[in-house]
This record gives structure tokens, C-alpha cells and sequence, in this order.
């Protein structure tokens, strides 16, 4: 029968030996407080952060407001990718990279007014943005042609010169595709948009976009398609 050890020393030195023990548990405890606050600040930050050019949320940001969306309306949620077409002609342009800023300013605030106040807006990088949004299934053609339309309305820059624009759209859905994981859709949005790019209409994904080869969640071969990181 195992024996249980005990220590036999006058009352005084047994309230010595706890308080010793207890000292380095206590520092590790809180140590550990410490480092979890740290951490939830850390992501709390990383998630308030905004993009500087557009104010809109930054992919972390953005991912977890996408994420909190999918989860809670389910078919009833929808995500869109949009890229904007001969972006590079128009910063190469007579207005040079004002211009080029100002249709990413104004292509964010459409987007914004678009996906309203409880959408989650984000631009991913370069003139590539994302949103996620709560759009009933029998509304999504509608919305979707809506906002091709308003993506496509000229843009004013300074000296009220009006620059032609226009924006490929791909969006999926987690009733037509089975899942409300974010990776899952988020690629499926983007091989739809490809496959529209250029066409002036918005393409709602099917479960072929979804099998298409990605990296870090993304159709291979787009940009932040890294061999290293974690699914957007």
C-alpha cells in the first residue's frame, strides 16, 4: 500500500516550508495572468486595427467579424470578394497614385454603405477587398447586381476629372456550398470572382469554385497565397 510522506517539524517551520512552496506557484500564477492579458490585448488590437488609406478593418479584423457572421446566420450569410479591374491602368494613369487612392477611398465606402452597418468590410491587400455580410437567399441575385452597379459608377478625383472603373465580384454562400467555414468560402468567392472577371456580372459560387487548388485559402497563383501561414 503506498505510503504517503509526511513532514514532521514544529508549527512554525511547517508554515515556513508552505509558504515556500506557495511563493513560486503564486509568481508562475501570476505570470501566467499576465501573459493571457497581454495576449487578448495583442488580438483585441490586431482585430481594431484599420486599414490607413480606406479605414477599413485590416484581414484580421475582418476575419473575425467574417467569422462571427457565418457562425451565427448561417445560409442565411454571404461572402464576397471584389477586385477591381485595370486598377493598375488607372494608378499608372495621367493621375498617377492620387488617383489610384482616391478609387480605393471611394471603392470602400460603397462597400461599406453596401454591406451596412453590421457587414464586415475588409481590404485584404492591394485592390482586392472582402466583405461579409447577412443576406437572405432569395435577395442574393439582387443585391449582388446592386452592388456590380455601384461599383461601376465613375469616380471623381481631384480636379473633378472622372475616372471609369468597374469591379469583378464573386461571392458564396454556405447553403449552396454546405459549410459556413470561412476558408471554404472565402476560396470558393475567390475562384467565382475569377471566373466572372471582366464580365460586368457578379458570380455566386457552386461547389466546383470550392475544389478549386488553393494555398492559405486562396486560389493558387493569387497574391498572399504563401506556402507558410494560416488559412485567411
Amino acid at each position: 500500500m503506498a505510503s504517503i510522506a509526511r513532514v514532521h517539524a514544529p508549527s512554525g517551520q511547517r508554515a515556513l516550508i508552505i509558504t515556500s512552496l506557495a511563493v513560486p506557484l503564486t509568481g508562475w500564477t501570476v505570470h501566467a495572468v499576465s501573459l493571457h492579458r497581454k495576449l487578448a490585448a495583442t488580438r483585441r488590437e490586431l482585430a481594431d486595427r484599420r486599414d490607413p488609406l480606406t479605414g477599413l478593418l485590416g484581414r484580421d479584423g475582418y476575419t473575425s467579424r467574417a467569422r462571427q457572421i457565418t457562425d451565427r446566420y448561417g445560409d442565411s450569410s454571404l461572402v464576397v470578394f471584389v477586385d477591381l479591374d485595370h486598377f493598375k491602368e488607372i494608378n499608372d494613369g495621367p493621375g498617377g497614385h492620387a488617383a489610384g487612392d482616391r478609387v480605393l477611398a471611394v471603392t470602400a465606402q460603397r462597400l461599406a454603405a453596401w454591406a451596412g452597418s453590421r457587414g464586415a468590410v475588409g481590404r485584404l491587400g492591394g485592390d482586392e477587398f472582402a466583405v461579409t455580410v447577412r443576406i437572405a437567399p432569395a435577395r442574393r441575385e439582387l443585391r449582388l447586381a446592386q452592388l456590380v452597379t455601384l461599383l461601376a459608377q465613375p469616380v471623381e478625383i481631384d480636379g473633378g476629372a472622372l475616372v471609369d472603373v468597374a469591379a469583378s465580384v464573386g461571392a458564396a454562400s454556405p447553403d449552396i456550398l454546405g459549410t459556413t467555414d470561412l476558408s471554404v468560402l472565402q476560396r470558393a468567392a475567390d475562384a467565382a470572382m475569377y471566373a466572372g472577371k471582366h464580365t460586368g456580372r457578379a458570380v455566386l459560387a457552386d461547389r466546383s469554385h470550392a475544389a478549386v487548388p488553393s494555398i492559405n485559402g486562396r486560389r493558387a497563383g493569387r497574391p498572399g497565397t504563401h506556402t507558410v501561414g494560416a488559412a485567411a
